[in-house]
């Protein structure tokens, strides 16, 4: 028995129309912000702007080639906020392993000058006037520990998955797509998110897999640009459209 859509996008009340339209313009802006939040985050990993595979692998996997971690800050996204001479003393007093008699006599001197207006001031980023946090600091950049994954993981998940269930709920009343080309736009999301998350652990393990994160971001970005659009033409546009008057044939 062939399915009937009892209702569409463009048959909605005003004020329906009106709240799916909040709420998916309100989604499309938060997608936006949450792109520009990846690139001054991970996307500034390699000290480059814009996101690369190699910032994905510098933000989960680590540098572990390049020693410490305040090391590899000093040579990425940190290199031009300090003299390359004192840049320089505190690599090579990384490098020695950060003993306790220079960081008295020069090096918290040059990290209340250089590093404590924004690491001593700005939340979120780690206090390095404190010794017990430049330890911390020395230790080898391994990327982001098992325990932030999985606190990122576990909000990543449920908080995306609630956007994309309540954008493909509104999806499912649009009109001139058949239900396996709906069914399949609405789970590509959900799909594209557990890639997304399984491959920041994958990434962690092996480099490799730094291709799936973006892959997968990208995806369920697209995905969801494509059905919020969709969904506010056809309340919008479209009944504007049907509307219009015929043009009377020329004579």
């Amino acid at each position: 028995m062939k399915e009937i859509q009892r209702f569409t996008l463009a048959d909605l009340t005003l004020p329906m129309k009106t709240l799916f339209s909040g709420y998916l313009l309100v989604i499309g802006l938060g997608l936006l912000f949450a792109g520009g939040q990846i690139m001054l985050t991970h996307g500034l990993a390699d000290g480059k702007v814009g996101l690369s595979v190699d910032d994905i692998i510098y933000s989960y996997h680590g540098k572990r080639d390049e020693g410490s971690k305040l090391i590899a800050k000093l040579n990425g996204s940190m290199k031009d906020n300090a003299p390359p001479d004192v840049r320089l003393a505190m690599i090579k007093w990384a490098e020695a392993g950060g003993p306790a008699e220079e960081w008295d006599e020069k090096i918290s001197m040059d990290v209340d000058q250089y590093c404590a207006p924004c690491h001593a001031n700005i939340p979120g980023l780690a206090n390095l006037t404190d010794r017990a946090v430049m330890d911390e600091m020395l230790k080898v950049d391994e990327g982001q520990s098992p325990s932030t994954l999985t606190r990122v993981s576990h909000i990543h998940l449920f908080g995306i998955a609630f956007i994309f269930f309540f954008v493909g709920w509104i999806f499912t009343y649009a009109t001139g797509i058949s239900q396996l080309n709906k069914a399949i736009l609405i789970s590509v999301p959900f799909l594209f998110l557990i890639v997304d998350v399984l491959s920041w652990w994958l990434t962690k393990w092996n480099p490799n897999f730094a291709w799936l994160v973006i892959i997968g971001g990208f995806g369920y970005g697209m995905s969801a640009t494509v059905m919020i659009f969709t969904s506010l033409y056809q309340m919008w546009i479209l009944p504007r459209r049907k509307a219009r008057p015929i043009d009377p044939p020329i004579q």
